[in-house]
């Protein structure tokens, strides 16, 4: 056994929060956990003092190996390494780095399939703070945290803090120990371990995999942290406001009161006489160039309107608490919280301006935002576009974020961005349906809009644009 093994049994162990030891009346113990309980069996003595201890304030491994051998003599210390490997396989072991008797820092399991790590570092070796790892404050506590690692680590002290302000450049061991002469070598040694057993730092000037290379790290933080796998906090529809505020209405309430009544097709006549939907699938494509002079008609805006977003039902959920809708589109768990704006620069029947889309109404409520503003938005959909002609009408998708955040934890603005995927396809297929040029756009100016519109930006603001128009040259 070399030396860094001697330090690693220095770590400081205890069960996750959230987990308790409960204790029968036979004897038998059980762990139990908001994912799952292990059960223990008949635990003996030792065995039990040593679970109180890691459900309390923990200790090193030869602390409970120690603990267990008083108890139950030499046949229970190989009983207890045998549970505290278990333990630790099991995600269920924090590990706790201290110095002259002060808690360091904590890594703490935060993936089912976990496997504690540590990698020995050199002592003359430089070391950098990975480009995907990201410190916050999460109940009262500095957290460090990476969609590269499946743990996430709790800083305890402002040296802790500070050593990563130093690997943010690159240190070596022997500099970070005459930074922080008050952190023992050792105590600096664990540190960094950590730290390279979850790829939160690196050996300075190691090439990134190729695999890696190619993600922003908003992109992976975004991509783990809404899926299920490396993040096991609550996920779903749990409904985490339903007993602090009010569900945001189903429908929105009108935003002024001049109303444009809009038009109303005749489905049964469209179900026999639009293309098949084969055909419409097959000629969808995306139509950057409309007509210059040829402008798109308000009945046009009012049958695409009606075919793609209106409301066509409403219901009551259970007990009240959550209106649902039925719309032309699919939306997951039916919270439609996409909402339609449309910027008019070129409408028969419609002047210029920027509207809301009323579903259930099916009408065009006038807002008296910044004209200045609705230009630029329109502008910047024609850069889009590359410039190839600048759009009769745009519509903007815009998010009631609480519609969704109130039922859905973690996942939810993933959840939004799906349903806008979902919309423009069915806005695709249905432009393409009445012959109309179409194309949604990659990105847009959420303040701008905002301040267009008049809305909150962390309440409802831009998520989606969509350009629409007669085709060029007919």
């Amino acid at each position: 056994m070399n030396s860094f093994d001697l330090l690693t049994q220095d770590f400081v162990l205890s069960f996750k929060e959230g987990i308790s030891l409960v204790e029968q009346a036979d004897g038998s113990a059980v762990l139990e956990s908001p994912g799952a309980n292990l059960p223990l069996g008949q635990a003996s003595k030792g065995m039990r003092a040593a679970l109180r201890l890691l459900s309390t304030q923990g200790a090193i491994e030869k602390e409970l190996v120690d603990l267990a051998g008083q108890h139950d003599g030499s046949a229970g210390l190989p009983k207890m390494l045998y549970y505290l490997q278990r333990f630790t396989q099991s995600g269920l072991i924090c590990h706790t780095v201290t110095s002259n008797g002060s808690k360091l820092a904590t890594i703490v399991p935060t993936s089912p399939i976990y496997q504690f790590r540590l990698v020995e570092p050199a002592l003359h070796e430089p070391y950098s703070l990975s480009r995907f790892a990201y410190l916050h404050q999460n109940g009262g506590q500095f957290v460090l945290e990476s969609p590269l690692a499946q743990a996430k680590i709790v800083l305890h002290c402002w040296q802790a803090t500070a050593m990563l302000h130093g690997l943010a450049t690159s240190r070596t061991l022997t500099e970070l120990g005459k930074d922080f002469q008050d952190i023992t070598d050792a105590s600096i040694s664990l540190f960094v371990s950590l730290l390279l057993g979850c790829d939160m730092v690196q050996r300075a000037g190691k090439e990134e995999p190729e695999a890696l290379a190619q993600w922003d790290f908003h992109d992976l933080l975004f991509h783990s942290r809404s899926r299920l796998g490396r993040y096991t906090g609550p996920y779903g529809a749990t409904y985490r406001f339903r007993d602090k505020t009010q569900p945001l209405p189903v429908v929105k309430p009108l935003m002024s009161e001049e109303t444009i009544s809009l038009y109303k097709p005749d489905l049964d006549t469209l179900k026999k006489d639009d293309p098949s939907f084969t055909c419409v699938l097959e000629e969808r494509q995306s139509m950057r160039k409309q007509d210059g002079e040829r402008p798109i008609t308000l009945e046009q805006l009012g049958e695409f309107l009606y075919r793609t977003a209106r409301i066509r039902a409403l219901h009551q959920a259970e007990q009240g608490l959550y209106e649902y809708s039925s719309r032309p589109y699919p939306n997951g768990g039916a919270c439609y919280e996409l909402e339609l704006y449309v910027a008019a620069r070129a409408c028969t029947g419609l002047s210029q301006g920027l509207y809301h889309y009323d579903p259930r109404e099916h009408q065009l409520c006038k807002l008296a935002g910044r004209a200045d503003a609705v230009n630029i938005l329109l502008q910047e959909a024609s850069y889009a576009t590359a410039e190839q002609s600048r759009p009769q009408v745009l519509i903007i998708l815009t998010a009631r974020f609480h519609r969704v955040t109130w039922k859905y934890e973690a996942m939810a603005y993933a959840l939004i961005l799906k349903n806008v995927g979902v919309l423009y396809q069915t806005m695709y297929l249905v432009a393409t349906a009445m012959g109309l040029a179409a194309c949604a756009l990659g990105g847009g100016n959420s303040d701008l809009f905002a301040a267009a519109a008049g809305t909150d930006y962390f309440a409802e603001t831009s998520v989606g644009e969509f350009i629409l128009g007669t085709k060029a040259g007919r």
